[in-house]
């Protein structure tokens, strides 16, 4: 056994671990979403993460890896390795194709189950499929492909190192236009214009997800190494942790002087805002630095949430102000705090301005991509359910089934069409 033979394996090891604990960020998902909603809509958002994990994964197999890391056309999209399948040795990785597909689709899933939060309790499920299947297939692999796939973007010089940008900002502006296409929920705002409160119905299950979430990130980001042997694995994750650590801080201590009150969902967001802040410069910044980049990004996510109050926009998980805004301040930071040509620290604008650039386009690209898909879904099927179904709770109107049971013994079926027949 050679060394480098010694190497890939470990490296392949490392790689497969790390896009497990993203995998599992999906339950996550799960849990901190069923917690910030309403009982009755539990089931309905399991169902949907489940259909991220398993129609996103076939998708992004069948064309979306493909379009993300193919050879480049133009620096706009990739031509093949649809189904993993051609020449793909342009992939200079010692780790195997196969092995990098594995990473690549536990970020794809990641993605959508962002939008999944702000359309909460209120979208048509079969819609959802659709979407899901537009997000996995082309609006995320594209604006992947500029910025991490040999696109015009990457060649620019932009600097994402695990996805500030190409997933929670596209992926947040996502969930902005479909929560503001379909509209809040019944009751959600006066005829006034006064918010109402929704109350979370599981407050500990949503902070479970917040803590599964907080675990996966270490993979999210130390994973994208995608070496084992890669020197900068301690720094990512320590820098990862005092992100996180400081955003959640921070609105713990803002609504404690400001409200009187700490706020559990805020804490709870303000954690995965620092999270988010931090993805795209965890290679790239000093330790004082991340902390920073916490901070604010806990601030943003405060100003942003309470920005969409006021516009009367309903996201009812905070994923706009926690993945977008938050997003978008951890990859201009790159630019300005980056070791290696940062603003503070070099003096040079070429990144922050490339890092702004890309910005606007994954922002709009998003945004527009995913206004425009629900428009076209919406020709075919509602988006929206019915006043009904969102009345009943999504889980008995698409699932049929509801979250938990006080019922001891099996529910006893009876059959009346013997008895309607006799009649007859």
């Amino acid at each position: 056994m050679t060394i480098q033979t010694l190497n890939t394996g470990i490296d392949t090891i490392w790689v497969v671990l790390t896009a497990a604990m993203i995998i599992l960020m999906e339950g996550g998902f799960a849990l901190l979403e069923a917690g910030f909603v309403r009982h009755k809509n539990n089931v309905n958002i399991i169902m949907k993460v489940f259909a991220d994990i398993t129609i996103g994964t076939l998708c992004f197999y069948l064309i979306g890896f493909g379009l993300m890391y193919g050879k480049d056309a133009f620096g706009l999209l990739g031509t093949n390795g649809f189904m993993i399948k051609g020449d793909l040795s342009h992939l200079d990785f010692l780790i195997s194709t196969d092995t990098f597909w594995l990473f690549q689709a536990a970020f794809v899933i990641a993605v959508i189950s962002i939008v999944s939060g702000a359309v909460a309790e209120r979208i048509n499920f079969r819609a959802y499929i659709l979407y899901a299947i537009l997000m996995t297939i082309f609006i995320y692999p594209v604006a992947g492909h500029w910025v991490w796939g040999g696109g015009w973007l990457g060649k620019l010089g932009m600097q994402d190192f695990a996805g500030s940008g190409v997933i929670h900002a596209l992926g947040g502006f996502s969930a902005l236009a479909a929560a503001m296409f379909i509209g809040p929920r019944k009751g959600k705002f006066t005829p006034q214009g006064m918010s109402t409160v929704s109350l979370p119905s599981n407050l500990p299950l949503a902070s479970v997800g917040a803590f599964l979430l907080w675990f996966g990130w270490f993979g999210f980001n130390a994973g994208s190494t995608l070496s084992a042997t890669d020197a900068r694995i301690g720094h990512i994750a320590i820098v990862t942790m005092l992100s996180a650590a400081s955003g959640g801080a921070t609105a713990m201590l803002f609504t404690l002087f400001r409200y009187k009150r700490s706020d559990a969902p805020s804490v709870i967001n303000g954690s995965l805002a620092g999270l988010v802040g931090i993805t795209a410069g965890c290679a790239f910044v000093s330790d004082s630095f991340a902390i920073l980049i916490g901070v604010v990004s806990g601030l943003v996510m405060l100003f942003a949430t309470h920005w969409l109050e006021i516009k009367q926009i309903d996201d009812p998980v905070g994923a706009f102000p926690v993945h977008a805004a938050s997003g978008i301040w951890g990859t201009i930071a790159v630019g300005l705090f980056a070791t290696d040509n940062g603003l503070f620290t070099t003096g040079s604008w070429h990144l922050l301005g490339v890092q702004v650039l890309g910005l606007l386009v994954l922002c709009t690209w998003g945004f527009v991509l995913t206004w425009l898909g629900l428009k076209l879904i919406q020709l075919w099927i509602p988006v929206r359910s019915t006043e009904e179904e969102e009345e009943v709770g999504l889980d008995i109107s698409y699932h049929g089934m509801v979250a938990a049971f006080q019922e001891q013994e099996f529910i006893k079926y009876e059959s009346n069409y013997l008895h309607y027949k006799e009649e007859d």
